[in-house]
């Protein structure tokens, strides 16, 4: 196996059974992408964007991986695929949903990938289970921690640790 890159992923789930779809989420991470390093608690935080739906269960966690940025996310929207994932509408109900955080300190825009995600710094769902496993992680554009853009994070709704 070549160079392993560090990867973290966010994964968030409100239909079907929610912790079994973020373990199972996972399962398929490790199988079909690379080794699973820190896994942060699940959280439970209400729906962001679009408020008229159920809560979501959040995760993150830590994999390394020797595949490219764009192959490791065609494989997490395989995964998502097999998990039932079917997009109907932007920040609507899902059964996975897994979002690739960061990949090393790359920073890359295309029209099929951006590193690292573009809204880390605006949502406390994803904040708060980072902050948990790699709080002190720079933020490559913002050249600071994970935990001062907790901090400064002006998302109000409250991530709660459930498990």
């Amino acid at each position: 196996m070549g160079l392993l890159h560090q990867v973290y992923v966010g994964t968030g789930s409100n239909q079907g059974n929610s912790i079994e779809l973020l373990s199972k989420a996972i399962m398929l991470c490790e199988s079909n992408v690379g080794y699973i390093g820190r896994v942060s608690s699940i959280y439970r935080t209400k729906a962001w964007g679009k408020e008229d739906q159920p809560d979501f269960y959040n995760q993150v966690f830590e994999i390394s991986t020797p595949f490219s940025p764009l192959i490791v996310m065609r494989k997490f929207l395989d995964i998502e695929k097999s998990l039932g994932r079917k997009r109907y509408e932007k920040w609507g109900p899902r059964t996975i949903d897994i979002d690739m955080l960061f990949y090393d300190n790359l920073c890359l825009s295309t029209n099929e990938i951006q590193i690292p995600h573009p809204e880390i710094q605006n949502r406390n769902f994803v904040l708060v289970p980072l902050t948990e496993i790699a709080g002190y992680k720079i933020h490559p554009n913002f050249n600071i921690t994970i935990n001062k853009i907790l901090e400064n994070c002006k998302d109000l709704l409250t991530a709660k640790i459930i498990r």
